[in-house]
């Protein structure tokens, strides 16, 4: 697997070298402000990228519109966000064109390895990974919206779809039967009205859903 690096923090950016490198990956780029990340992944056609939120020069969201315009550009290219605080409006602005391959994680899971590792491949796949700190904080949400007709345990298992979990992990985690994941998740997709069409992208809807309150229709929440 093939990754570009945008952190300007050099400590982070060297350790996370030498983690991707003992784990197979090859690190065809480090860079260090969202310009250079957009040449660098247009010279290299990486298989991800990871991108830090807050770049040079004004280290506020520069990080998050190299990523959207390095999606643009380069047809949904997969992209895991690194960040310090839970920024939560973000991860919805990331996942609103519904195409999957987004990763949103505190700096703090990198040294988590095993789960670092294992939310960088399920994004390379075109997955998901929210950080369950991110997926926390948006249990407490606005009335109104259309996840409150879903059960406590269809939230549940819709709160570990966020973070990017399988329905076999989602069995085990809520300890049921796969079939019951199943059910839980059907349930999930008719209340949120995602119709059975929608392919694969109906698990990155409801996400999405989970995300931001609008049922699926995108958008930037308010923090």
């Amino acid at each position: 697997m093939r990754v570009v690096i945008a952190e300007d923090n050099v400590l982070l950016s060297s350790g996370l070298e030498l983690l991707l490198a003992t784990k197979g990956c090859e690190v065809v780029a480090v860079v260090r402000d969202g310009g250079t990340f957009l040449d660098a992944v247009a010279e290299h056609r990486p298989d991800i990228a990871i991108v830090d939120v807050r770049l040079p020069p004004s280290f506020r969201d520069e990080g998050i519109h190299a990523a959207l315009a390095a999606r643009r550009e380069h047809g949904a290219l997969p992209i895991l966000v690194l960040s310090q605080y839970v920024e939560r409006e973000y991860a919805g602005e990331l996942l609103s064109d519904g195409r999957g391959g987004i990763g949103y994680l505190l700096k703090d899971r990198i040294g988590r390895v095993a789960e670092f590792v294992d939310a960088l491949r399920r994004v390379a796949a075109g997955g998901t990974a929210m950080d369950p700190e991110v997926v926390a904080q948006l249990l407490a949400r606005r009335g109104g919206d259309p996840l409150d007709s879903l059960t406590p345990r269809e939230r549940e298992a819709l709160a570990l779809m966020a973070q990017g979990h399988d329905n076999t992990t989602i069995a085990e985690r809520m300890r049921i039967s796969d079939n019951a994941v199943s059910k839980h998740i059907g349930n999930i997709f008719t209340k949120l009205g995602l119709a059975a069409d929608d392919s694969g992208h109906r698990r990155v809807r409801a996400v999405l859903a989970y995300l931001d309150g609008t049922g699926g229709q995108g958008g930037r929440n308010q923090p």
